[in-house]
């Protein structure tokens, strides 16, 4: 599942990722936030928690992911991705050099670094 999370500036889509991540999730929470965001901003920043009890994304849900990215990729502002899930920290190295705007992968015990380092200007 995805929840948003509060306590970040306006410009700053930030979720949580926990359990299995669905398309659902998708439809019904990431993307509405983005595309609000993108009506408010023209650049937009992403905070993406994935803690411990992440237990993996459907296909379809990986899909989605890609697609959102994708789809408003000269948006992206800042990305911060905090986990220690392996495969996703190595996933997000492997594309860093790829993407328009700044992305950090920090780990769960550096989650208020990430809050920090998405918020300031």
């Amino acid at each position: 599942m995805i929840e948003l999370l509060k306590g970040f500036p306006e410009n700053v889509v930030a979720v949580s990722g926990k359990g299995r991540i669905t398309k659902s999730d998708y439809d019904t929470v990431l993307i509405p936030a983005v595309d609000a965001a993108l009506k408010a901003h023209e650049k937009v920043r992403l905070y993406y928690e994935i803690g411990p009890e992440f237990g993996g994304y459907d296909p379809a849900a990986a899909w989605e992911d890609f697609k959102v990215g994708m789809e408003h990729f000269t948006r992206w502002q800042r990305v911060a991705v905090v986990t220690d899930v392996d495969w996703i920290k190595n996933t997000m190295q492997i594309f860093n050099f790829v993407m328009p705007g700044d992305m950090q992968v920090f780990p769960m015990a550096e989650a208020d670094k990430a809050r920090a380092w998405i918020a300031e200007a």
